[in-house]
């Protein structure tokens, strides 16, 4: 990978929050992995010593103040100019050795995103006490198979890496923990390449502890999977629900027809305004879903000619 990336910027970018007990392995383990590349440790309002530790062992130390995975993602991705970015957790639960596998395929440009996969060689269940973050994942993993058509194997996992473009026309929305899915879904829906790269997972040391809330950082994972759905895909979206506002309308009105064309009177006059209500607000969603279609397009469009740009200036650069 030495060979293939040699003149090209590898930048690796570590999310922290209260990581003082791995946060010096995790720089000295990627800077050995990776001498030619630069460690970036995004302290998020760490009331440790996160930050003084990574800077004694040379990384580039960098604040964010607003609170959440997403917004120090999002800072990282506006600041940081490289070819390539490596973006991993601070918790030393991924090796830097599998460091130079995840940049091989973007350096030979056959992925614009590699994922390391922490499920497919068992190394997470063996290591991972939390057996709810295991459903969760799997979960998020169906919901985008049966949403978006492609599976990926690991879509929580925090160790990727990423193209240029990838990374400078991505509009990082979450705040929070919901990053992974939102950039899991962003590569499918952009029809990026994707690669999987299988890592060893090892679980957090003595005196490191988990910031991820499983019940309710998972709900808002879900719900950040229907708010992209409905942006991303808005014709499918609404189309589905005016198919059941639809459904439900019929099932209303129907017994109501019934009695009108067999004695021409209606006795059940709610259900008929009901039926009725529902047709509408099927109807409606359905339009909704035609116009927010067309919108969408043309933002695909407009972000496709970003890329075009920016490919075009990394190679004049």
């Amino acid at each position: 990978m030495e060979a293939a990336c040699e003149g090209a910027g590898v930048a690796v970018l570590v999310p922290c929050y209260n990581e003082a007990v791995t946060i010096g392995k995790v720089v000295d383990d990627f800077r050995a992995a990776l001498p030619r590349a630069t460690v970036y440790v995004y302290d998020n309002n760490s009331d440790d010593d996160t930050a003084r530790i990574a800077a004694e062992h040379g990384a580039v130390v960098r604040r964010e103040s607003r609170q959440g995975k997403g917004n120090v993602v999002r800072s990282m991705f506006r600041d940081i100019d490289a070819d390539f970015y490596l973006m991993v957790d601070g918790d030393d639960t991924y090796p830097a050795e599998a460091a130079a596998a995840l940049l091989a395929p973007l350096a030979a440009d056959e992925a614009d995103m590699t994922v390391g996969d922490r499920l497919s060689n068992g190394s997470y269940g063996e290591e991972n006490d939390r057996p709810f973050h295991g459903f969760g994942n799997n979960l998020v993993r169906r919901l985008i198979r049966v949403i978006y058509g492609y599976s990926f194997d690991d879509v929580m996992t925090g160790y990727r890496a990423f193209s240029r473009a990838f990374v400078k026309t991505m509009p990082v929305m979450s705040e929070g923990f919901q990053i992974e899915t939102e950039i899991s879904i962003w590569a499918v829906d952009r029809r990026w390449r994707v690669a999987d790269v299988p890592v060893d997972y090892r679980d957090r040391p003595a005196g490191s502890e988990s910031k991820l809330s499983t019940f309710s950082d998972g709900m808002l994972v879900l719900a950040a999977i229907a708010s992209l759905f409905r942006d991303y895909r808005p014709m499918a979206f609404f189309g589905w629900l005016a198919l059941v506002l639809a459904l439900l309308g019929l099932a209303a009105g129907v017994p109501v027809i019934g009695e009108y064309w067999a004695t021409g009177f209606v006795s059940k006059l709610p259900s008929a305004v009901l039926a009725v209500a529902l047709m509408i607000v099927a109807a409606l969603s359905l339009t909704a879903g035609l116009i927010l279609d067309t919108v969408a397009k043309s933002h695909r469009r407009q972000w496709e000619m970003s890329v075009y740009r920016v490919m075009e200036a990394q190679k004049r650069g």
